[in-house]
């Protein structure tokens, strides 16, 4: 019986499921996190320049390449486990430690990533963060701890996942140029949650700066949409103007709509960038499971109060671009129907011109076709009087004959002219 055949793509779809794995840690550890993003058309950056920065790590401690093509990758440099992980827009180094160092979120601990290496990077840094995960001591040592390490005023603290952990972060640069968090692990936690919890709050705080990209990107432009805006709204004024003609306001109205649409197409993957981001941060959240520690703000709490007013910002001004593109649509529409209407008068009254012309012309072609009868019949009736004028020998005078001949000569005349003209019609 011959096999049902896969589809070529079965088993790699089904493998990128498991292609991301979470680390694998235990308290104490260290863990030094990096995301670096080249800062102009990242989405389409040559990838194998993220390749031969990271092998360039692995040849420092002689570690194995990954395979090639691959989008991430796991193992030992040294003392420290790494993962890394290729994105859309982005590279992230994971390195986790174990056991701490004795000052808390010591700089000397980012060292795992020299400072050549990271100047030859193909990109920029959008975040770092600098993790302290320990075990966890009682309610006040904790609370002790977080006062030495965090700004009280911007501290979100929470307990999480059915209160195995305790995670806190002021999101703030420390002089360092880090973001610090710390992960207080009850000892029954096991190394996969403690890896799980690590890897999503790296996550947050990734995507929390991607998206902020977004309110970056808005508030440059914000001054230019405000003036684009005013703009449309004068034109549209002036089109109530009905001294104004169209042919004038047309070439403005074209610029401003066509500097809408490109603005709105440069921005259209930023905005599409960061409406995702926001939802994985949201969604990595409640993953976390928050309950309140000691009535202190929780990571929910400070995204609602700090983060959304930004993202609200930027779809706010999303809207805005595509209400302002839409209304110049719209007054361009407006403005072609106000041009075809005056088109339109204007051809009527150049058809009535024309009307009273081609009845002028009749008319004066009736006057010609009167004075050529005449003309005609003045020569025709000269000629045949030439001819007659024999009959005079007759006792007819030539006046008389003249007189009998002119009237059936102008009859034969008129009706030959108007014979020609019904031919010609």
């Amino acid at each position: 019986m011959t096999p049902i055949q896969d589809h070529p793509l079965r088993f790699a779809l089904a493998n990128e499921l498991h292609a991301r794995p979470f680390p694998v840690a235990e308290a104490p550890c260290t863990v030094v996190f990096l995301a670096i993003k080249q800062p102009v058309e990242a989405a389409a950056r040559d990838r194998a320049e993220d390749m031969t920065h990271l092998i360039s790590l692995l040849d420092r401690h002689g570690a194995p390449h990954p395979q090639p093509g691959a989008t991430h990758y796991a193992g030992q440099i040294g003392r420290h486990w790494l993962k890394w992980e290729q994105h859309t827009e982005f590279v992230t180094y994971t390195a986790i430690t174990h056991n701490v160092s004795e000052r808390a979120f010591n700089p000397a601990d980012f060292e795992v990533f020299p400072a050549d290496w990271l100047a030859a990077s193909p990109g920029q840094r959008v975040t770092s963060v600098m993790m302290r995960v320990v075990e966890r001591p009682g309610d006040d040592a904790v609370k002790t701890a977080l006062s030495d390490w965090f700004e009280p005023e911007s501290l979100a603290v929470a307990r999480v996942l059915d209160d195995t952990a305790i995670c806190a972060s002021d999101f703030r640069i420390d002089p360092a140029g880090h973001m610090r968090f710390a992960l207080f692990v009850a000892k029954e936690t096991g190394r996969r949650r403690t890896g799980r919890v690590i890897q999503r709050l790296c996550e947050i705080e990734t995507y929390k700066a991607m998206s902020m990209l977004g309110f970056a990107r808005v508030k440059q432009m914000t001054s230019r949409i405000g003036e684009l805006d005013k703009r449309l709204t004068e034109l549209m004024t002036e089109m109530t103007d009905d001294g104004l003609h169209p042919d004038h306001l047309l070439p403005q109205l074209l610029s401003t709509s066509t500097e809408l649409e490109t603005i709105a197409a440069q921005c259209a993957f930023r905005f599409g960038a960061t409406g995702a981001y926001e939802a994985i941060v949201n969604r990595r959240i409640e993953v976390l499971r928050e309950e309140r520690f000691h009535g202190g703000q929780s990571f929910a709490d400070f995204m609602m109060r700090r983060y959304e007013p930004a993202i609200r910002t930027v779809k706010s001004t999303e809207r805005r671009l595509q209400t302002l593109s839409d209304r110049a649509i719209r007054a361009g529409e407006l403005l072609r129907t106000r041009v075809d209407v005056e088109r339109s008068a204007q051809n009527q009254a150049l058809l009535k011109s024309m009307d009273r012309r081609a009845d002028l012309a009749l008319r004066l072609q009736h006057t010609v076709e009167g004075l050529s009868v005449v003309a005609i019949s003045y020569y025709a009736v000269s000629l045949v009087s030439y001819l007659i004028y024999p009959l005079t020998n007759a006792g007819i005078s030539k006046g008389m004959l003249t007189a009998f001949i002119t009237v059936p000569v102008v009859l034969a005349v008129w009706y030959a002219v108007r014979r020609i003209r019904r031919r010609l019609e």
